[in-house]
This record gives C-alpha cells, sequence and structure tokens, in this order.
C-alpha cells in the first residue's frame, strides 16, 4: 500500500485554518452560550418558585395599635374596602384601584389559600371575580395589600379613603377594625 501525499497551497492552507478557527469558535459560543442560558433558566426558575405567593396561605400578626390583624403569605397585612354598609367595593385594574392596593388572586393550579396561626379555617374561603381570577377571601371578604406598606407589621393603609370606600385591616374574626382603640384592646367591630 503506498501513500499518496496531497499537496495543499498557501491560500488553501490559509482558508482551512480559516474555516478551523470559526468551526472551533462557533462551537465554544454554542456551549458558552448554552450553558449561560441554562444557568440563567435554572436561576430564574429558582427564584420564582423560591418567591412568596402572598395569596397562598394567611395567618395573623400582631400590628402596633392594631394588636392582631390577618396579613398574607408574605406577612404583609391585609385590608378590605366598604362603604356605607356595602362590602367589598370593586377594586379594579381599570380603575387604578390595583396599582395603589393589589389585590392577591390565587396562582394558577391552587384552588385554596391554606390558613395558619390565628386564621379560622371556616372563614377562609375563594371567590371567583369577572376577571376570570380566583381571589382568598376571609369572612366573605376579598383582601387587598397596600402599595405604601413597605413589608411586614405595617397598616398604613388603615382608614384610608379612596376608590369610593374606605380601607380597613381585618381582625382573626373576619371584621374590619375600624378603630385603633378597639384594636388595640383585642377587639374590632364589624361593619
Amino acid at each position: 500500500m503506498s501513500r499518496r501525499q496531497v499537496h495543499i497551497g498557501p491560500r488553501r492552507k490559509a482558508a482551512v485554518l480559516v474555516v478551523g478557527v470559526l468551526a472551533a469558535a462557533t462551537t465554544l459560543a454554542a456551549c458558552g452560550s448554552s450553558s449561560s442560558t441554562t444557568t440563567t433558566s435554572q436561576q430564574n426558575a429558582s427564584a420564582s418558585s423560591a418567591a412568596p405567593k402572598p395569596a397562598t396561605s394567611f395567618s395573623t400578626r400582631s400590628v402596633s395599635g392594631f394588636g392582631s390583624v390577618v396579613v398574607d403569605g408574605n406577612g404583609r397585612t391585609v385590608y378590605i374596602l366598604t362603604s356605607g354598609g356595602r362590602t367589598n367595593l370593586p377594586c379594579t385594574d381599570a380603575s387604578g384601584c390595583t396599582k395603589v392596593w393589589p389585590d392577591l388572586p390565587l396562582p394558577d393550579g391552587v384552588t385554596a389559600a391554606k390558613a395558619g396561626t390565628g386564621i379560622q379555617t371556616s372563614l377562609l374561603g375563594t371567590k371567583k371575580l369577572s376577571d376570570g381570577e380566583t381571589y382568598p377571601t376571609y369572612n366573605g371578604w376579598l383582601m387587598y395589600e397596600y402599595a405604601a406598606d413597605s413589608g411586614p407589621g405595617q397598616a398604613n393603609g388603615q382608614g384610608i379613603q379612596s376608590f369610593g370606600g374606605t380601607w380597613y385591616v381585618l381582625s382573626p374574626s373576619g371584621n374590619p377594625i375600624t378603630t385603633t382603640s378597639g384594636a388595640a384592646s383585642g377587639g374590632g367591630s364589624g361593619y
């Protein structure tokens, strides 16, 4: 068997070298891009799965001046909207209400919120609204957060009059706390 040598000219050598370098660069870029994308996707998935879902559970917490109040899964105080004997006034995206008073829809696949410490399971329910979302309720009240509460233990929205009614925190018995003196003694009056 004889070996046949193939002679490649200088131009061909340069072309083969350029093609080889481009192929290697493309392969490295694809590998780097793929692992970077995978890592970013995995980080985003971990972050979203680890992010608390405020509407999935409710419990109670002591808030200065109000005593024990209902809080969502993030530990933030929840509020209800009422006016002149009317309950559950609408707070909608269209009116801009939910920008100030974020609503708490149940996440997809969740059919009910869980009752945590201090919550009466019999008072925790759900209500499906015309927007197609299902929302948790407590003693029949739709619950909202207040955008100006920067974290747990705050009730800066108490008594604010906006969007056609007055906003109140909820007592563990499911009644609006309409005064600070009643709340401080553990009471809370129904509306």
